[in-house]
């Protein structure tokens, strides 16, 4: 049976750190390939700046023709919360599946909607990011049967989506942390500007 990758998130942008991790987590788990789960409707942040359509374009340039990572749309089709229980029991049992998270993610991990149930359906497998211990807080650790947390040798990568959000808003390119193709996309489509301010005209100084 394959042991396959899941790495899910808003991609809101989809950023070269996230195909750097899934790639890295490929090579040293030795997975089949890695699947990007874009999230539908968050339930622990707010709103996206960009449409599901939007976001499933983006990772689609990033991807490319790489046959190690794969795109699952799942989260972006089934209506309401998302949950990532709901996932994991919708995914066909025809692999073992590891599930792909940073180590900010990780010592948050007990907060997840029935994170116990979750460790009965996958692996985890967890990135160092900058800031954050890559072990598990000691409810999970407790929670864990062996083998149960991987380690992915990966640099503490200082790339977040939402700062990249806040550099494009402000009219600037943060060609270091985006694929050319993707920022292409967000230019051609004006994503992530920052809206004028609206005119009041009831306003008297």
């Amino acid at each position: 049976m394959p042991q396959v990758g899941l790495l899910g998130g808003s991609f809101d942008p989809v950023h070269l750190a996230h195909i750097a991790l899934a790639r890295a987590a490929c090579q040293a788990l030795q997975l089949a390939h890695v699947e990007l789960l874009p999230v539908g409707t968050p339930w622990q942040r707010g709103r996206l700046g960009a449409s599901p359509d939007h976001r499933l374009a983006m990772l689609k340039l990033a991807c490319g023709d790489d046959p190690r990572l794969r795109i699952n749309p799942i989260e972006l089709q089934r209506p309401g919360a998302t949950y990532t229980i709901d996932t994991l029991m919708a995914l066909p049992p025809t692999a073992r599946y590891t599930w792909i998270l940073g180590s900010d993610q990780l010592a948050n991990f007990c907060t997840w909607h029935r994170w116990r149930d979750i460790l009965q359906y996958v692996r985890l497998a967890v990135a160092q990011r900058p800031g954050t211990s890559p072990e598990p807080p000691e409810e999970l650790a407790q929670a864990l049967s062996p083998g149960g947390l991987a380690h992915i040798p990966f640099p503490p990568l200082d790339v977040s989506a939402s700062a990249i959000r806040e550099t494009l808003a402000q009219g600037l390119a943060p060609e270091s942390q985006l694929d050319p193709l993707v920022l292409g996309y967000i230019r051609t489509h004006q994503l992530y500007q920052r809206p004028a301010p609206a005119q009041d005209s009831s306003y008297t100084p």
